[in-house]
């Protein structure tokens, strides 16, 4: 990884430039936003300090409960991550969704619960730690538990992300045992929702893989993460765009671990590791749905370069 180096003079953010950058991407169904949103590091970029003072001082909480409003005052979607985790409440739906303005769209990480075929060992996961999940792609409880409380939100959501961690052989011997498992569990989910697939395993993009997406309908992501190719490359792989919407997210630069980017770039105030390869790809993405006439969603996330909206502003503007 480069040397750490301030990429963006102090004061050059502006921020009615870059929502107008964006509304006018997003009036071409060209969607760019980034993956979760209460960054305290972005204040005075997208946040405003002063909206956000009870009792004569900074309130995180207050920040928290209401940022997304000013969010959607820039940008036109987001990516909620929170939502892999666990599966929210209809409390916490409708809470989220009255928080902003109606015409902000959702992208949506479908729970693990979903997606985690072997709980990892790791203390989060408590007594399912290293056992089997025995609702690993079950399609009736993604429907009753997920989708059913997100109906009433349905045209607000943007897209929907099947995100699935690398596996290791002992899973899965060979990509078309993940891929016999994709098929069937995507054959089963209702229409009326885009969704999209997110893989770890840079083996399994081949075009088996491709074709399995296409038949249901439903998104490659292309991913910039630790172990998988560059955007770029995965942008030029035969039969990568397999539905009439691209979903894309730029996470980490290849090579470098989720942690050792958290402790690069928090607290996500400033670029430290400008990845200009990987700011092109987004802008080459950006170009190839505009010419296909293509929807597509792009969010980027903080660890990419340091600070997500910085990003944004160099890839749109």
């Amino acid at each position: 990884m480069p040397a750490a180096a301030l990429f963006e003079p102090p004061g050059s953010f502006d921020r009615g430039a870059l929502a107008a950058a964006l509304a006018r991407l997003a009036a071409e169904n060209i969607f760019v936003g980034t993956s979760s949103w209460k960054y305290e590091g972005w204040l005075g970029q997208i946040y405003t300090r002063e909206r956000y003072v009870r009792r004569g001082g900074f309130s995180k909480k207050y920040f928290d409960d209401t940022c997304l409003a000013e969010y959607a005052e820039v940008f036109p979607v987001v990516c909620g991550d929170f939502s892999f985790y666990q599966f929210p409440s209809e409390a916490y739906w409708r809470r989220l969704f009255g928080s902003a303005p109606a015409r902000l769209r959702y992208a949506f990480k479908v729970p693990e619960q979903i997606t985690v075929k072997t709980y990892p060992s790791h203390a989060r996961y408590g007594a399912r730690s290293g056992l089997d999940n025995p609702s690993f792609l079950d399609a009736a409880l993604f429907q009753d538990a997920f989708l059913r409380p997100l109906e009433i939100y349905r045209s607000q959501v943007a897209v929907l992300i099947f995100e699935f961690g690398t596996f290791p052989k002992k899973t899965y011997a060979q990509a078309d045992d993940f891929l016999g498992d994709l098929d069937k569990f995507l054959a089963a989910l209702p229409g009326g929702w885009r969704y999209s697939v997110e893989i770890r395993n840079p083996e399994y993009l081949r075009e088996e893989y491709f074709s399995c997406l296409r038949t249901h309908h439903v998104a490659h992501v292309f991913n910039a993460w630790t172990r998988m190719p560059e955007l770029s490359v995965q942008l030029r792989l035969p039969g990568a765009f397999t539905a009439d919407f691209a979903v894309c997210r730029a996470l980490l630069r290849r090579g470098c671990s989720y942690e050792q980017a958290v402790n690069l770039f928090s607290p996500y105030e400033e670029i430290k590791d400008p990845n200009p390869s990987g700011r092109q790809a987004l802008r080459d993405l950006i170009a190839r749905a505009r010419a296909d006439r293509r929807a597509a969603f792009i969010f980027v996330n903080n660890r990419f370069e340091g600070n997500a909206p910085l990003t944004v502003q160099a890839v749109v503007e």
